[in-house]
């Protein structure tokens, strides 16, 4: 049984605690898939430091994607973790190409789309899941969803949302249900939820040795309470 702590007042006490989240970094939706793609199992500095440095060198357009030297899509990629840097950089040019091929090189025309639709054109790009179509679509303005990523995810569900599955994407849905009576049309607040609740999952909420004796959500945390 879940506690009786809202999304709204979890949402209130982690910004107390970590203060309001910054901004997204871009709401272009092809430079979502880049920011997905640039880095690889890399923490926040990292992954900023290599986006920063594509948007410097290349820029973040399908065209300028396309125009730029597969070396130094790779070089930028091992800037966001050595993992597949070649590989990566391949699934950027593979993107932009298809973004000139299926939409005219502008890929804001898929925010105009019913949310299905929407998804499934997002999903077909490399990298991009359920979970991270649902979050470019968020972070566009273009439908009110909550996206957590894996941190926020696991913070949801030790608070009682939803259930672990036998995989990430069973998982995913169950806490998307569970959630959905509590979510607001309201794109700003689902955003700051989705960051506060990332950073909680990062900082103290971790998937091994989470700090519970630091957690604001402690008195209302299933998980923590049980330990």
């Amino acid at each position: 049984m879940r506690s009786g702590r809202t999304l709204d007042a979890i949402r209130s006490t982690l910004e107390a605690h970590y203060g309001a989240p910054a901004a997204p970094r871009t709401t272009d939706p092809f430079a979502l898939i880049l920011w997905e793609q640039v880095a690889y199992l890399a923490d926040d500095e990292k992954r900023l430091a290599a986006f920063g440095r594509l948007e410097e060198r290349v820029g973040l357009t399908a065209d300028a994607i396309l125009a730029a030297r597969p070396k130094t899509l790779t070089e930028i990629a091992a800037q966001g973790g050595s993992i597949a840097s070649g590989e990566r950089a391949e699934r950027m040019r593979e993107s932009a190409r298809r973004v000139v091929a299926d939409w005219g090189g502008n890929l804001r025309t898929v925010l105009e789309l019913p949310l299905a639709d929407a998804k499934r054109a997002l999903m077909k790009f490399p990298m991009i899941g359920e979970p991270g179509a649902e979050k470019i679509l968020l972070f566009t303005h273009a439908h009110p969803l909550l996206a957590p990523d894996s941190n926020g995810l696991r913070a949801l569900l030790r608070l009682g949302y939803g259930k672990e599955g036998r995989n990430y994407a069973q998982s995913y849905r169950s806490v998307r249900e569970a959630t959905l009576p509590e979510l607001r049309e309201d794109c700003d607040w689902l955003i700051s939820l989705h960051e506060l609740l990332r950073v909680h999952g990062r900082m103290l909420c971790r998937r091994s040795a989470p700090r519970c004796g630091e957690c604001p959500l402690a008195e209302v945390c299933e998980f923590g309470m049980n330990r």
